[in-house]
């Protein structure tokens, strides 16, 4: 048997051996994607929307009801321009240090943070944010904890005044730094370029509406980003003060739409393993 001093005092044969166990270690992970159909599930949702006639009227059923239709789209969607400057501030102000956004597919994760965290939750993500270090607890599914946008404000600003235990520093500049929002738009143009599907005509929005549906599509189109970044705050008030948009309206819409496109309870047990695995 060879002593490990041998290739301690080798470089040349401690370098091969190096080699060996990184291909080993390679190959382990790179060789089961050759028997994996996709890596990324698919996740669709039906949603429900109202018949018009081609003067934007809404068409009624013989019952005189207004007339639906049901359509099957991504449940997946790139981040609003709000979400998606409350993801900067998230990433500017060191969150991820502290907090993962990756639910691991153990018992005791799924029984704290509920499902496993899919590859399709992320794919809009760049970079993506599952972290390995956890200080503070997973986020992947923060949003669905349903705390109100006033918890969030008071735990970003004094976390201890609702976990007394917290050892998360204080934000209290968050309610008072004005969004700089200014740049959206060049924002979304430049993920459209990595492949979010963020739209700047109207082929791209019509393809939008087909995979998403008009709701979604509608807020994804590049020209309106302002417009749809301060309609989204005015709406939601997420700081408490409409006065004006501060990262703290950025960063709770952010939080609280993290782990919600996904309603787990409609698919059955184990549907996403097929993903997991070679057919």
């Amino acid at each position: 048997m060879m002593k490990h001093e041998v290739l301690e005092k080798n470089s040349g044969l401690l370098l091969l051996f190096t080699l060996v166990v990184i291909s080993i270690g390679g190959l382990i992970e790179i060789v089961p994607l050759f028997y994996i159909n996709d890596t990324i599930e698919e996740v669709k949702k039906e949603i429900v929307v109202q018949v018009r006639d081609s003067n934007g009227k809404v068409v009624k059923d013989e019952n005189n009801k207004n007339k639906t239709e049901t359509f099957i789209v991504d449940a997946i969607r790139p981040y609003t321009p709000l979400e998606l400057l409350g993801r900067d501030v998230y990433i500017k102000e060191g969150c991820y240090n502290c907090h993962s956004q990756m639910i691991r597919p153990m018992q005791d994760e799924h029984q704290r943070y509920g499902h496993y965290s899919l590859a399709a939750e992320s794919k809009f993500d760049h970079p993506f944010q599952w972290g390995s270090k956890r200080t503070g607890p997973d986020l992947a599914r923060v949003g669905v904890k349903n705390f109100p946008n006033s918890w969030h404000v008071r735990h970003l600003i004094s976390p201890r005044s609702e976990v007394p235990q917290s050892i998360m520093p204080n934000y209290p500049w968050l309610a008072k730094n004005e969004l700089d929002y200014k740049n959206v738009k060049d924002h979304l143009r430049a993920l459209r370029y990595t492949g979010v599907p963020y739209s700047k005509d109207d082929a791209e929005y019509q393809a939008n509406i087909i995979r998403f549906g008009k709701q979604v599509a509608d807020v994804l189109v590049i020209d309106n980003a302002i417009e749809n970044l301060e309609a989204q705050a005015k709406r939601g008030n997420y700081d408490g003060d409409s006065s004006k948009i501060t990262e703290m309206d950025a960063i709770v819409a952010y939080l609280q739409m993290l782990g919600t496109l996904v309603d787990f309870s409609k698919f059955k047990e184990g549907h996403f393993s097929k993903f997991r695995s070679a057919e």
